[in-house]
């Protein structure tokens, strides 16, 4: 006798999901009212293939590690787009799971199939596979299964995962140039410290002269470099090891967001990034349905940073009290003193930068604009628009600071390395220059 499963509200509002045997659909629905259930889902129960059979038939492939988060983009897009064109959800998920490549995104796909056929709902079928979906993807799926808008959802979803992605890709082709000319000039003066100086250091030997300062400096500097040439790798990897260590702690993790938030240059870019980041995300949750402390907590939880997350938390509980978003979005957005986040500022910039960050303690990462348009959509119920609003604005402002970290950079970099360059020229020419001299007269 075929089985079907079933979504039911009882007769004191609880939700009851089981699984019911009947000849056909319309006598498994009248059994169910007759046990006093208000009937909201009912589909066919299949019955469960073995995980062998399963990893067989449907073939699925070895994989490593989460999906990238711009194949997730372009597949949430696909999917908004074949639901819109009106498309049976399982029908889409099978023209997706065949076009997807190898890996994770792919395998997911196929047990999200395998469980829709099972009779599971599009948002129970996805979180059983957290390493693709996370809970705001999830939740806001569920939002759009319960309100009939399933293909809306997917849209702002798809909209939510696109402005995120450009703008990490922003940063990222930012901070390309910067990188590459560091690595790049690491290894040229590597190599003159190590092969050319020293050819440089027997000729002087050899007509034994005196040296000037420079040239001495320089070449002591290069006797170091070729007795500690392990250390120009070493020290790097060593820092972000210990960055990782005292990070996998969380007060660790706390000190080390608020350095990152507080530090010179680089700490409003990250501040930036991650107010538009969380207001997005909190927009979009609004937005679709989640209630307002389900959307709190995935936001707080997609800020990826420990001040932030300390910030959330402490607006979900007053909320649970009975306040506003605002209200405690002021009060707590100036982060606490954090003894972790001195010695990271005393560890890379000794007294200064301990001095520094105790100048920058009452900073807040939420400044006066993000509350009183917050605090507007709340009165307005409007929440959703005014947080779409901080999100593009702190998009721009991102933008435009990232624009004048690389027009700030090029400079600083060109002037270093000219600097360098020239010293090294110099300390090298001056006693050859003096040598010419000598067996000149």
């Amino acid at each position: 006798m075929p089985q079907f499963k079933f979504e039911a509200i009882d007769q004191k509002g609880q939700e009851i999901k089981d699984i019911i045997e009947a000849p056909t659909e319309e006598e498994a629905q009248a059994t169910i009212r007759q046990m006093g259930y208000h009937l909201t889902k009912i589909v066919v129960h299949k019955e469960r293939k073995s995980k062998t059979a399963k990893l067989g038939a449907e073939g699925k492939t070895f994989s490593l590690g989460m999906v990238k988060s711009k194949q997730l983009t372009t597949f949430t897009r696909q999917l908004s787009i074949l639901q819109d064109a009106g498309l049976p959800i399982l029908r889409s998920l099978n023209i997706l799971k065949n076009q997807a490549p190898n890996g994770a995104l792919r395998n997911s796909l196929i047990d999200t199939v395998y469980e829709i056929e099972g009779g599971s709902s599009l948002s129970e079928a996805m979180a059983k596979n957290p390493r693709v979906f996370n809970r705001l993807y999830i939740n806001m799926i569920k939002a759009g299964e319960a309100g009939g808008a399933l293909e809306t959802i997917l849209q702002r979803l798809a909209e939510f995962l696109e402005a995120s992605e450009r703008l990490k890709q922003r940063i990222k082709s930012a901070m390309t140039y910067p990188v590459c000319v560091i690595f790049f000039a690491v290894c040229i003066l590597a190599f003159i410290m190590i092969w050319i100086v020293p050819q440089f250091e027997k000729i002087f030997n050899d007509f034994d002269s005196k040296l000037p300062t420079p040239t001495l400096i320089l070449i002591n500097a290069s006797q170091a470099t070729v007795r500690y040439w392990y250390l120009i790798p070493l020290i790097p990897i060593s820092l972000w090891l210990l960055i990782k260590l005292t990070t996998s702690f969380a007060e660790g993790r706390f000190g080390w967001h608020l350095f990152l938030l507080k530090c010179p240059i680089f700490g409003p870019l990250v501040e930036k990034t991650t107010v538009a980041r969380s207001t997005r995300t909190l927009g979009t949750l609004v937005t679709s349905g989640v209630p307002i402390l389900e959307s709190l907590h995935i936001t707080k939880e997609a800020s990826n940073n420990a001040v932030f997350e300390q910030m959330y938390q402490k607006i979900l509980e007053a909320i649970r009290d009975g306040d506003t978003i605002a209200n405690p979005m002021k009060l707590y957005s100036r982060p606490p003193f954090h003894l972790g986040a001195l010695l990271y500022f005393a560890f890379f910039g000794v007294l200064v930068g301990a001095l520094y960050y105790l100048t920058k303690l009452k900073g807040r990462i939420m400044d006066d604009m993000v509350v009183n348009m917050v605090d507007v959509g709340e009165e307005t119920g409007e929440l959703d628009t005014m947080l779409y609003k901080v999100a593009d604005t702190y998009d721009q402002e991102v933008e435009a600071a990232t624009d004048a970290l690389m027009s700030m950079l090029e400079p600083v970099l060109v002037i270093f390395l000219g600097v360098v360059v020239g010293f090294i020229v110099v300390a090298l020419f001056m006693p050859l220059i003096k040598l010419i001299g000598d067996l000149s007269g």
